[in-house]
């Protein structure tokens, strides 16, 4: 008994060992670390180690636990200002794009694989979620540096799609399980759908207002207080669940919440929440890799595979563009955005329902759905980076690479304390001056400890402590960070000139003929390029106005437009695709067709009239009164 207790820690515990090494790998080679995670799992399984795991239930308890982690996660760690910019289509991904997907992949899937269309949808609503963990790992620490209104509209819509992938599927097994056909998918589902969502909204704010308000309130341990904070959270994704509500919507929103409030102790959470969440992800896809038995795979893997393009290359992109078409989205961010929908952990976890619900007792479902994962994490996970800067949506970095902590002064709510390392080439290092308004106290050289007023010139290596407040301005991070040159590409994306942003429109519209009229009057550039990009203007922003296209260059802290590029280029006339045009576009394009089109008839006119008056008689002699008269009689006689 002993010895296998210790034998299956001994297991669990080198696993865990090797998933977490294998990060180093693909930090380095650029793959997929989640799909490393999954190979380690299946590797250790039935037809690899020969590890026997078939226990679907507590696979998919172990698994919706560690997902529920990481959704509080991803909210606590998603800015609010990112949500705001993001909500509208991300959301509207999160709620349309799943059954969109859902209902394309269905009918692909009821004939591929010779099943019912029920059966197929249910696999479409399986695979029809994008995966948080995959998109945070390779956006956030892959290094792929996108514009920000693509990067928060794909990270909130992976954090905010599951509770709909998920809805789907229980209702769809519960559906097959009774013997229901499509024809029964009724109000009642809907009904059951706005109670769920409407739940999870109202429990997860209330959630994060009650974490929010006992972490404040009750002076834990500084070590507990991150316990007492995940203990929270998954009270919150219980007692949802329990009342028939969204368990993973209500602790998605909790974590949004808190994150987004003054919540003490708040970088030692964001530090003890992120090493949850990679310990959730490494169990949850050793887990999901363990259940499942490669040896199945080659029976469907044709069909498998066959399905996973239809879904990469056409269900994905082609409901990412339906679910866009209202929003200013150009067709590359809309072509990155749909490329973007990596399949994960969740669509595994899905795949396990059937199990238990008893309707996949071959295992096509899950079998399939789990190729599908694979391939989604071997295609669309390596190719990010490659896909991103082949649409041109690489922006450069504003700033170099930053060494800092941020420490919570106990018993403050309005004060950090920050440690900068200074690096050889930073600004700090060269001469800059530390502003005063930053309260530097302390600098460490070579280990020995001086008052910042005695260090003199600040070296490379230094360690600076400044007392600030927590929102702190971008200036520091600029002083202290390595310096980042401004290499071709980044001219090529700023464009060929600087535009001072307080200067009046009207000059730009003078000098380039612009057209703007009336909207140019009494407005500055950055006002109407603020106006334009819908009253927020982000870093690396893009405005197209008739011959030239204008770039944000820098915003300040308040988002105002501090600096601008122009580019006598528009990026739109530099081989647009032609596909995932917004409504926008669309309307453009068909005005200019329609204006072609009666510019054609008209000069047709022109050219039959023409014609007709060089076939008329020569009327030279005659009175030039009577010239209409014979051309009319000409045209009788024609006729």
């Amino acid at each position: 008994m002993h010895e296998s207790m210790y034998l299956i820690i001994l297991v669990s515990t080198l696993l865990v060992l090797v998933a977490a090494f294998s990060s180093l790998l693909a930090l380095r080679f650029g793959a997929p670390l989640l799909l490393l995670f999954l190979s380690i799992g299946l590797l250790a399984g039935e037809d690899g180690l020969g590890l026997a795991f078939d226990d679907a239930q507590l696979a998919y308890f172990i698994g919706s636990l560690a997902l529920s982690i990481i959704l509080f996660d991803s909210g606590f760690g998603t800015s609010l200002a990112s949500f705001r910019q993001a909500a509208m289509p991300a959301l509207t991904l999160a709620t349309i794009g799943v059954p969109l997907t859902a209902m394309l992949f269905g009918a692909a899937a009821a004939h591929v694989l010779q099943i019912p269309l029920l059966e197929g949808i249910l696999l479409g609503s399986i695979v029809g979620s994008t995966d948080a963990a995959a998109v945070f790992f390779l956006l956030r620490i892959g290094g792929i540096n996108i514009r920000d209104r693509v990067r928060s509209t794909l990270e909130v819509e992976s954090g905010s799609n599951d509770p709909m992938a998920i809805f789907l599927t229980i209702a769809l097994v519960e559906i097959i399980a009774t013997g229901g056909t499509v024809a029964e998918i009724d109000i009642g589902v809907l009904l059951l759908f706005l109670k769920q969502m409407g739940l999870g909204v109202v429990i997860g704010l209330a959630g994060g207002w009650m974490i929010l308000l006992l972490v404040n309130r009750l002076k834990l341990e500084r070590g507990l207080t991150p316990i007492f904070v995940v203990a929270l959270s998954l009270l919150v994704f219980s007692v949802t669940g329990a009342i028939d509500g969204s368990g993973f919507l209500a602790v998605y929103v909790a974590g949004l919440y808190a994150g987004n409030s003054r919540i003490r102790s708040g970088p030692s959470l964001r530090q003890f929440l992120d090493g949850m969440t990679w310990l959730a992800q490494i169990i949850m896809f050793l887990v999901l890799g363990l259940l499942a038995t490669p040896s199945q795979f080659g029976a469907l893997a044709a069909q498998a595979l066959l399905l996973a393009a239809f879904l990469i290359f056409v269900a994905r992109p082609l409901a990412v563009w339906l679910c866009m078409l209202p929003f200013d989205f150009n067709p590359r961010e809309t072509a990155f955005i749909s490329w973007v929908g990596l399949r994960g952990s969740v669509s595994i976890l899905l795949a396990i329902l059937p199990l238990i619900g008893g309707i996949d007792e071959n295992r096509t479902l899950f079998n399939v759905g789990f190729i599908i994962v694979l391939a989604s994490l071997l295609v669309q996970g390596w190719t990010i980076g490659f896909i991103a800067r082949r649409l041109g949506l690489i922006v450069p970095k504003r700033i170099g690479p930053v060494e800092k902590v941020e420490l919570e002064l106990p018993g403050s709510a309005h004060h950090e304390l920050l440690s900068y390392r200074v690096v050889a080439d930073s600004p700090v290092a060269t001469g800059a001056r530390v502003p005063r308004w930053a309260r530097p106290s302390l600098v460490i050289r070579d280990g020995k400890s001086m008052r910042y007023q005695y260090a003199g010139r600040l070296k490379a290596g230094d360690y600076v402590y400044l007392f600030i407040s927590p929102r702190y301005p971008r200036l520091l991070d600029r002083l202290f960070a390595s310096h980042t040159p401004v290499d071709a590409d980044d001219a090529d994306f700023f464009g060929e000139f600087t535009v001072d942003p307080t200067k009046p429109a009207r000059f730009l519209d003078d000098a380039y003929g612009l057209g703007l009229g009336a909207e140019a009057v009494g407005r500055t550039i950055a006002e109407l390029m603020t106006d334009r990009l819908g009253g927020r203007a982000e870093y690396g922003d893009r405005v197209p106005i008739g011959p030239v296209e204008l770039i944000v260059r820098d915003t300040d802290e308040a988002g105002l437009i501090t600096e601008v590029g122009l580019s006598l280029e528009p990026e739109t006339q530099r081989g647009s695709i032609p596909i995932f045009l917004n409504i926008r576009d669309i309307v453009r394009i068909t005005r200019g067709w329609w204006r072609a089109r009666r510019t054609r008839a008209g000069d047709r006119r022109v050219q039959d009239r023409s014609e007709a008056l060089n076939a008329l008689p020569d009327t030279e002699g005659t009175d030039d009164r009577a010239a209409p008269l014979a051309w009319r009689k000409t045209e009788e006689d024609r006729t």
